[in-house]
């Protein structure tokens, strides 16, 4: 995915100024598509020099006042067009993995502890998602686009509830690997993707 497209989808949802686009993304497409404020404000600009977007004339200008964006007939039309194409998914990119990956070779010291953090931070991660999926999606709401989004936070739920299973399995194989006392864990074995 794509800052502009997201931006774009943000948009057509709802008209928004930069200010109003970037506290939107904070709590709905950041949770999926992370953007700073600044990218944010910087593809809004490209985004109208590209006539795929326009800022909504005002009234009366003022000094400060926040210019309101919309969606043009050729920005929907970009949307759409970069909805049908396909995409492979892209590798994994994960530090913690390369951590875990390297404890193997210099052993697990202090790694539980960074895995328990994580747990946390994921099991509070699903903890929102539950309570966005209770009150922006009660029994009933069932329409096409109410249908998608819930589709999207669906994918949130379910990568983190692998995560939560994923660490838990991941905390009890060091707690053993820490236990054993003059084991060295290292068996030669070989294979994707904890192989060499």
């Amino acid at each position: 995915m794509s800052l502009p497209h997201a931006i774009l989808t943000a948009l057509l949802e709802k008209p928004s100024s930069g200010l109003e686009l970037t506290r939107r993304f904070d709590k709905s497409i950041g949770y999926f598509w992370s953007a700073t404020h600044q990218q944010i404000y910087r593809e809004l600009g490209r985004l109208e020099e590209a006539g795929l977007i326009r800022a909504l004339p005002s009234e009366a200008p003022v000094r400060g006042q926040r210019k309101q964006y919309e969606v043009l007939p050729a920005g929907s039309a970009e949307l759409a067009r970069w909805v049908d194409e396909s995409q492979d998914p892209k590798p994994q990119r994960d530090a913690l993995l390369l951590r875990i990956r390297a404890a193997a070779v210099v052993g697990p010291q202090g790694l539980g502890g960074e895995l328990r953090r994580h747990l946390d931070l994921h099991r509070e991660q699903l903890g929102t998602y539950e309570a966005i999926e209770a009150k922006d999606f009660p029994p009933g709401r069932d329409g096409a686009e109410d249908r998608l989004r819930r589709l999207v936070l669906r994918g949130g739920i379910a990568l983190e509830t692998f995560w939560l299973s994923w660490l838990e399995e991941a905390i009890a194989e060091v707690q053993d690997l820490e236990g054993a006392e003059g084991a060295d864990g290292a068996d030669g074995a070989e294979g994707p993707p904890g192989g060499a």
